[in-house]
């Protein structure tokens, strides 16, 4: 799964890689976006637009909010048919902008932060679904869920799952409003090349959300074999 994850560039740079209109969009760089906080998301309603949602997707039938805290990831094997994911799968995907994620590898009992971003250091964007769920009480909020899908190499002695980051090419035909087939979208659902990736080992700082600071990205030394 993913559980936190970074966007620090500048809105100058992200507009320039993911080609997005943002009108008066008031976004803050975080070194520690947990679930719930509201992440930067692109949609395409015929041009893209970047918008601010709730991380933690909570569908439109949805009785309660809280159903979000357990919908922050959908497994791309079956988001398509699942009935929570099913209807975004087909009308509502987005881009979740991103410049690194961490994951906790385990080493006997411990649990390792490590954070995962790509050798040229450049922005990326998991493949993700939106959804728009009302209040009993009137209010309106756009919710997302990042997609995720089996390990890659580089991957697999940390995590079981990896979210799906996409590249140039497949942003543009998941973010594709014409494209509604499961079958033409499902092969975007694969793991990043392992040798794009990279990796170090942080301090414990990141296990709480409420630090959010260079620090928590900082390298430790003595960190484990390989990373």
């Amino acid at each position: 799964m993913c559980g936190r994850f970074t966007l620090t560039s500048n809105m100058d740079d992200l507009q320039g890689r993911f080609g997005f209109e943002a009108r008066d969009l008031v976004f803050r760089p975080s070194y520690n976006i947990a679930p719930t906080q509201l992440v930067l998301a692109v949609t395409n309603d015929g041009q893209r637009r970047a918008e601010l949602m709730r991380w933690g997707l909570v569908p439109f039938w949805a009785k309660d909010i809280k159903i979000g805290y357990r919908m922050i990831n959908a497994v791309g094997e079956t988001a398509a048919t699942k009935p929570a994911f099913r209807a975004a799968f087909k009308k509502r995907r987005c881009l979740i902008l991103a410049d690194g994620f961490f994951e906790w590898r385990k080493d006997g009992k411990e649990k390792i932060p490590t954070y995962i971003f790509l050798k040229s250091q450049e922005p990326f964007a998991f493949a993700g679904l939106w959804e728009t769920w009302k209040s009993p009480e009137g209010e309106t909020v756009k919710s997302c869920t990042i997609l995720t899908t089996k390990p890659n190499e580089f991957m697999e002695p940390i995590h079981n799952r990896m979210p799906v980051i996409l590249s140039g090419e497949t942003e543009a035909l998941w973010l594709d409003p014409m494209t509604e087939e499961p079958d033409v979208l499902q092969p975007l659902i694969q793991p990043a090349p392992a040798e794009l990736m990279e990796s170090r080992i942080v301090s414990s700082l990141v296990n709480s959300p409420k630090n959010n600071s260079p620090e928590c990205v900082v390298p430790i030394t003595g960190g484990l074999p390989g990373f």
